[in-house]
């Protein structure tokens, strides 16, 4: 069968290093961490006090105060990378055929914090049930692109992906396949999450899993650093547009890439482990290369999962050298975790925009926060540690990893006509 080829057209971001596009990439290649102390709530008795928080947000720049209040913040997020986006492609209300424009967002969690803070509310209170009437629609994960959707009048494919740290790369992958076979001609997709609240960082320290580096939380995130001690919380909100490259050049639009592939898979071992030997993600990234038709030496950059966990990091790092064998040691590796922080559900998305930066601007943003080599590790690898390359970037990987054994990877590659 044969499939339309599809490009990205416009691109929306708010992240720990910036609020839009410009200020991310800008963050990512200058090796600058977006970790500070939590300031969303008071965290000085948790045993993780910092976080990569979005900074300077004010939805009400974006939305009417009176309906920002009605969102949980994931929402806000959403809508604020949207706006930027569909500004960047150049798509309004009133130059799209509604019908044919989608959006299908990720998000691994979704209004936590509004959960957390009604139900804190009701134990309070005297027992009497006294919910807010916007509990449930604040809440709810797919209340995102519905939200997008009404704002912009898009009425095709609408939805959410759920599949914890792989969220968005699905929404990204989903919206892939639908424009593949022409259900839609244009996908808004991607992904948010905001769970820095109590919830969010007293769950993730109960099950020790992120880092407690207080001390000095802008080096705390520290992919494949032989003292690594946990992933960095963070948030973000970001969104792609991706079309098809006839619709695309029928209406002259812009173009940065092209989606060449992706891959889904699972571990099917364990609820937040992932397999020693990183059997998943080996798989995931060998159907990636399938479904983009390329081969191993093809690609030039892989930003990893790289949480910067004990387990994680070594067992992707050892599903790249079975994959790739000699390639391997060809490759740029780099985890943009160590600047964002893990955004969980939206992690996908931003490093998504990470990927396809590499590939526009032929440079590989860093991994920061490198000390001391771990040796589990192969040190022929390229890490690409505490500082940014140039080389030319054709085709860029991009893997993420849910608990519950979620595998999701998507391949960009340079346009050409």
């Amino acid at each position: 069968m044969q499939t339309k080829r599809v490009v990205v057209t416009g691109i929306g971001c708010l992240t720990p290093l910036g609020n839009n596009l410009e200020e991310y990439w800008n963050g990512l290649i200058n090796g600058v961490s977006g970790a500070a102390e939590i300031t969303l709530f008071d965290a000085s008795k948790f045993k993780t006090k910092f976080a990569c928080e979005v900074k300077n947000f004010d939805p009400t720049n974006y939305i009417d105060r009176k309906e920002a209040r009605k969102m949980d913040r994931f929402t806000q997020l959403a809508i604020a990378a949207s706006d930027e986006a569909m500004k960047d492609a150049g798509l309004n209300k009133e130059n799209i055929e509604p019908d044919r424009i989608g959006i299908i967002l990720g998000s691994g969690i979704g209004g936590l914090t509004t959960f957390q803070n009604e139900v804190i509310d009701f134990a309070r209170g005297d027992g009497t049930p006294r919910f807010s009437p916007f509990f449930i629609p604040k809440m709810i994960l797919d209340i995102a692109p519905g939200h997008v959707s009404m704002r912009y009048n898009l009425r095709g494919p609408n939805f959410s992906t759920v599949s914890a740290c792989a969220s968005s790369t699905h929404a990204i992958a989903v919206s892939l396949d639908l424009l593949r076979l022409g259900k839609a001609d244009i996908m808004v997709t991607g992904g948010s999450e905001a769970v820095i609240s109590e919830a969010g960082v007293g769950g993730f320290n109960a099950m020790k899993a992120m880092s407690e580096r207080n001390d000095d939380p802008k080096t705390a995130s520290r992919p494949y650093d032989k003292e690594r001690d946990g992933f960095v919380l963070g948030e973000a909100g970001a969104i792609l547009v991706l079309e098809t490259l006839e619709h695309a050049i029928e209406r002259g639009a812009k173009i940065y890439c092209e989606v060449a592939g992706s891959g889904a898979t699972a571990d099917a071992y364990h609820i937040t482990a992932p397999h020693p030997e990183g059997l998943g993600a080996k798989n995931v990234m060998h159907a990636a290369l399938k479904d983009a038709n390329m081969q191993t030496e093809d690609i030039d950059y892989i930003n990893t999962h790289g949480t910067s966990t004990p387990l994680g990091d070594v067992a992707e790092v050892k599903a790249i050298m079975q994959v790739f064998g000699e390639d391997a040691f060809k490759l740029n590796i780099s985890s943009t975790k160590s600047m964002t922080g893990h955004a969980l559900g939206a992690a996908g998305a931003i490093e998504a925009i990470a990927a396809i930066q590499s590939v526009v601007h032929d440079i590989v943003p860093p991994t920061i926060n490198h000390f001391i080599d771990d040796d589990e590790l192969d040190s022929r690898l390229n890490f690409t540690f505490n500082k940014a390359q140039q080389r030319t970037v054709n085709a860029a990987l991009s893997n993420t990893f849910g608990f519950g054994g979620h595998n999701a990877a998507i391949i960009f590659k340079k346009y050409i006509s």
